[in-house]
């Protein structure tokens, strides 16, 4: 389990196809603090540490965590949101994120507004899905890359987020431009209230 307030953006340092599964080596500032088999969201995609050295730590991406997120598109040194799982006793800070990515979204504009920025995402809709909760709600949260995100001007298949200069700079929403892929998972609450709803 995970909160969406992202440690570091840390670089790639490795890939390495293994059937249709990705080994992903990541170097950050805490690696002597992980362990084997420990959960970090990667971009919000929750992986397993399965290796690691002095500096670096290495990571499974397997063939359906590739087709929902946007991991199967990384490249050495790309930046990477990362998050360790969150501790019991810690204050939640950003909104409940599972770490399982439902889609991929396309940046359509990144705006400046005097000092902040306002990125637009569109995604496809699956019409069988909305009724699951794969939607967005004005002011509700929403996690874009790993990042716990506050939603405005929620459309069906398409939202606003407003990024704040620490945001920016701490995570890789620097990298995002208009054509990038981005991680999305949508509210977990609202998917169960939308499943609920869908049986009346």
């Amino acid at each position: 389990m995970f909160s969406g307030i992202v440690e570091e953006a840390a670089p790639v340092v490795g890939l390495r196809p293994e059937q249709e599964n990705l080994d992903i080596t990541m170097r950050c500032s805490f690696v002597n603090e992980l362990r084997i088999d420990q959960s970090v969201a990667h971009n919000g995609v929750c992986l397993t540490v399965v290796d690691k050295t002095a500096d670096t730590y290495t990571v499974t991406a397997v063939k359906e965590t590739l087709l929902r997120s946007n991991l199967g598109l990384l490249q050495l040194g790309d930046k990477v949101n990362l998050e360790r799982s969150m501790l019991m006793n810690g204050r939640l800070d950003g909104h409940i994120v599972q770490g399982h990515v439902d889609q991929t979204a396309v940046c359509k504009k990144v705006e400046e507004a005097d000092g902040s920025w306002y990125f637009t995402f569109e995604y496809e809709v699956d019409r069988g899905l909305i009724r699951q909760g794969y939607m967005t709600v004005e002011k509700g949260s929403v996690c874009v890359n790993g990042v716990s995100l506050t939603v405005c001007n929620s459309g069906d298949h398409s939202f606003q987020v407003a990024i704040i200069p620490y945001t920016y700079e701490v995570t890789n929403f620097h990298q995002i431009k208009a054509g990038s892929i981005v991680n999305l998972e949508f509210d977990i609450i609202g998917k169960y209230i939308s499943k609920l709803n869908s049986y009346k």
